[in-house]
Protein backbone atom coordinates (compact mmCIF):
# COMPACT_ATOMS: atom_id res chain seq x y z
CA UNK A 1 0.00 0.00 0.00
CA UNK A 2 1.47 3.69 -0.80
CA UNK A 3 1.91 6.13 1.54
CA UNK A 4 1.19 9.96 1.83
CA UNK A 5 4.52 10.81 1.58
CA UNK A 6 5.10 8.20 -1.02
CA UNK A 7 2.32 9.99 -3.35
CA UNK A 8 4.22 13.37 -2.13
CA UNK A 9 7.26 12.30 -3.23
CA UNK A 10 6.48 10.95 -6.44
CA UNK A 11 4.17 13.96 -7.31
CA UNK A 12 6.45 16.59 -5.98
CA UNK A 13 9.93 14.67 -7.91
CA UNK A 14 8.61 14.94 -11.25
CA UNK A 15 6.51 18.66 -11.10
CA UNK A 16 8.72 21.33 -11.60
CA UNK A 17 8.69 23.85 -8.56
CA UNK A 18 5.38 22.26 -7.26
CA UNK A 19 4.40 21.79 -3.40
CA UNK A 20 1.88 18.74 -2.62
CA UNK A 21 -0.85 18.34 -0.12
CA UNK A 22 -2.07 14.40 0.04
CA UNK A 23 -5.02 13.94 2.46
CA UNK A 24 -6.63 10.67 2.77
CA UNK A 25 -9.98 11.66 2.66
CA UNK A 26 -11.51 8.10 4.26
CA UNK A 27 -8.72 7.59 6.78
CA UNK A 28 -8.50 4.07 4.55
CA UNK A 29 -5.10 3.89 2.63
CA UNK A 30 -7.31 4.18 -0.33
CA UNK A 31 -9.19 7.04 -1.11
CA UNK A 32 -6.88 10.01 -1.37
CA UNK A 33 -7.08 14.03 -2.35
CA UNK A 34 -3.92 15.68 -3.81
CA UNK A 35 -3.72 19.48 -3.61
CA UNK A 36 -0.67 20.45 -5.80
CA UNK A 37 0.87 23.90 -6.06
CA UNK A 38 3.04 24.55 -9.22
CA UNK A 39 4.55 27.43 -11.15
CA UNK A 40 4.52 24.62 -13.81
CA UNK A 41 0.71 24.68 -14.35
CA UNK A 42 1.42 28.55 -15.58
CA UNK A 43 -0.13 28.50 -19.03
CA UNK A 44 -1.58 25.43 -19.18
CA UNK A 45 -5.50 24.65 -19.27
CA UNK A 46 -6.73 22.67 -15.97
CA UNK A 47 -7.20 19.19 -17.99
CA UNK A 48 -3.37 19.08 -18.84
CA UNK A 49 -2.70 20.35 -15.24
CA UNK A 50 -4.43 17.23 -13.92
CA UNK A 51 -3.11 14.82 -16.30
CA UNK A 52 0.41 15.62 -15.04
CA UNK A 53 -0.38 14.82 -11.51
CA UNK A 54 -1.93 11.61 -13.13
CA UNK A 55 1.08 10.78 -14.59
CA UNK A 56 3.06 10.71 -12.02
CA UNK A 57 1.10 8.01 -9.93
CA UNK A 58 -0.66 6.15 -12.87
CA UNK A 59 1.04 3.00 -11.33
CA UNK A 60 -0.25 2.95 -7.81
CA UNK A 61 -3.63 3.94 -9.30
CA UNK A 62 -3.26 0.73 -11.25
CA UNK A 63 -2.17 -0.99 -8.24
CA UNK A 64 -2.86 0.32 -4.62
CA UNK A 65 -4.84 3.08 -5.08
CA UNK A 66 -9.04 3.11 -5.34
CA UNK A 67 -9.59 7.16 -5.76
CA UNK A 68 -7.03 10.13 -6.22
CA UNK A 69 -8.86 13.54 -6.34
CA UNK A 70 -7.16 16.36 -7.25
CA UNK A 71 -7.09 19.98 -7.13
CA UNK A 72 -4.31 22.09 -8.67
CA UNK A 73 -2.91 25.95 -8.44
CA UNK A 74 -0.64 28.16 -10.52
CA UNK A 75 1.61 29.47 -8.02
Amino acid sequence: MITIEEIKEKIEKSIPNSDAEIINERNDGMHFKAIVKSSSFKGKGLLEQHRMVLDTVAEELKRNLHSLSIETHEE
